[in-house]
């Protein structure tokens, strides 16, 4: 079993910067791909990025390409989203989540574990 707990949610302006952490719990972590989700109210859930099992290989959505970056640090068991350019549209709860494969998904249904999320609000 493992359990996450996101941090790093806030009120910033746009143009700035947040980066997100993701701390993880259990014996198990090393192998699992970790994800980054986001939900603005009143739209679905969409993926913003990941990170695989192991190798690290990384994986975004589109329109976070060259904006936010995806890491880990497996001794720590923590995974980080950092945010830069940040937009009002990237307004969201952002969510962490944990599968029991070692590739990265981008369909939520795919995840096993997930974090209770952090509000991120980006202001014009």
């Amino acid at each position: 079993q493992v359990q996450l707990v996101e941090s790093g949610g806030g009120l910033v302006q746009a143009g700035g910067s947040l980066r997100l952490s993701c701390a993880a719990s259990g014996r198990t972590f090393t192998p699992y791909a970790m994800g980054w989700f986001r939900q603005a109210p009143g739209k679905e859930r969409d993926f913003v990025a990941g990170i695989s099992g192991v190798s690290s290989s990384t994986d975004y959505a589109d329109s976070m390409k060259g904006r936010f970056t995806i890491s880990r640090d497996n001794n720590k068991k923590m995974v980080y989203l950092q945010m830069n350019s940040l937009k009002p549209e990237d307004t969201a709860v952002y969510y962490c989540a944990g599968r029991q494969r070692r590739v990265v998904s981008r369909y939520g249904s795919e995840y096993d574990y997930w974090g209770q999320g952090t509000q991120v609000t980006v202001s014009s």
